[in-house]
């Protein structure tokens, strides 16, 4: 959830989040996050009262996380971490973050090798791997290129622009929009054969709730995709996914039964990706959504 609590304090205000030290503060809980995840446990010496300090950590962090990344190397696959093909659509987000935040630009050569390298049909649906996505696997790297161009990260002459590429992965995701079982969703998996095809679960739908917003946001659109982010919002709570009595987010409903029954898993990012979508929501078309993102944020 570490990423989406970024994104939402941006979305709040993005101004203040730019001169805010809190902000920068908190790309080194993100980048030390991900280093967390990629098994490295080593302290970051850190003195949030200076900035040179915090700058110096953000460096260490992303000096650690990209121990893990060989994509840059002879024979190597851009983009590609150790492990689950997703993650290196986080490790893109957390470096455009980076490069933003401190204004160094060691790592924008590879960042932007592997943001271009994966986009497949400018869908982020590689060949390689498209047998073995799920919907949430495909939106990391969409929720990636859309912070590259919120940021205005520096792109690549005769490439497709990061808003595009963001927009590959909405419009393929829409098409995966499931009537026939329980109204609407999006299904864990796209492929019938993968194991979670009977399940849809939050992680999928949060992140094409959050994609949506996001470019209604960027785009100033307040007819697709911000209908597509109230559509999600709502089947979301009807299943629900959201339980807007609790303000509880649960991890999966089964097809099997039509929906009815939830998983009782609990994850924080299912949280913060409905989170971050929500505030984006506010910041765009305000209504409800205030209301909506403080209830997730008060249940956290």
């Amino acid at each position: 959830m570490w990423m989406d609590q970024m994104l939402f304090l941006r979305s709040i205000s993005p101004q203040l989040a730019r001169t805010n030290s809190a902000m920068i503060r908190s790309l080194i809980i993100a980048l030390g996050a991900f280093t967390a995840f990629q098994g490295i446990a080593e302290g970051i010496p850190l003195d949030i009262n200076d900035p040179e300090s915090i700058k110096n950590a953000a460096a260490t962090a992303a000096f650690n996380m990209m121990s893990y990344y060989h994509g840059n190397e002879s024979g190597q696959i851009p983009g590609k971490l150790p492990g689950t093909w997703w993650t290196g659509g986080e490790m893109c987000m957390a470096l455009v973050q980076y490069w933003y935040w401190t204004g160094d630009t060691s790592y924008n050569d590879v960042t932007r090798q592997a943001l271009l390298w994966q986009k497949g049909h400018n869908d982020y649906l590689p060949d390689n791997y498209t047998q073995d996505l799920g919907n949430d696997d495909q939106v990391f790297w969409g929720l990636a290129a859309m912070t590259a161009a919120e940021l205005n990260f520096p792109e690549e002459d005769g490439q497709p622009s990061w808003v595009s590429l963001a927009q590959g992965v909405f419009n393929t995701q829409v098409r995966e929009w499931d009537t026939k079982n329980c109204h609407g969703g999006l299904r864990w998996q796209r492929n019938p054969l993968n194991g979670g095809w009977n399940l849809k679960n939050s992680v999928s739908n949060g992140g094409l709730f959050q994609l949506s917003s996001r470019l209604a946001r960027y785009l100033k659109d307040n007819h697709t995709y911000v209908e597509w982010a109230e559509k999600v919002w709502d089947w979301s709570v009807s299943v629900p996914l959201i339980d807007n009595s609790t303000w509880s987010v649960y991890d999966t409903v089964n097809v099997d039964d039509q929906c009815k029954s939830p998983g009782r898993d609990q994850w924080s990012y299912n949280y913060g990706i409905y989170l971050s979508g929500a505030a984006y929501m506010y910041n765009l078309v305000r209504e409800m959504w205030l209301s909506e993102s403080a209830h997730f944020a008060n249940r956290l």
